[in-house]
């Protein structure tokens, strides 16, 4: 078995730990299921926030849905001047058994603007959606 790294993103509408908490779960459980593995073949998430973000940590709401052996870490986003705000952004390693080209990484809401490059010959990679 191999560790790949999975990515994905999601954006808020304001800086409110329910909220930021929901759409973190809301990305997590996407990419589980676009993935298909289980809490235990998560080796370590690495979850950033964007400057305008600190009403919670991210890594409560994978907490919440159970992953209470898995090391997880919060950190802050590069303030990339015109970059997406109220963004939460994460990178999972999971010990998987596909190939990294079968891995999909999703974004949702705002986050889709942090791929424009996605074209038709790669979008079975990623998920894109505005829910």
């Amino acid at each position: 078995m191999t560790v790949r790294g999975i990515r994905g993103a999601t954006t808020v509408e304001k800086n409110d730990s329910a909220e930021m908490i929901q759409k973190t779960r809301e990305l997590l459980e996407i990419i589980i299921k676009k993935n298909g593995f289980a809490v235990e073949d998560v080796a370590s998430v690495v979850f950033t926030v964007t400057d305008d973000l600190n009403a919670e940590f991210p890594a409560v709401a994978a907490r919440e849905m159970g992953w209470l052996y898995t090391p997880l870490m919060c950190g802050r986003e590069i303030p990339v001047p015109g970059s997406v705000g109220k963004c939460i952004r994460v990178l999972l390693h999971v010990n998987i058994s596909d190939s990294q080209k079968n891995m999909v990484h999703v974004y949702l809401h705002d986050a889709k603007k942090l791929r424009p490059d996605i074209d038709s010959d790669h979008e079975d990679r990623y998920y894109i959606s505005e829910l």
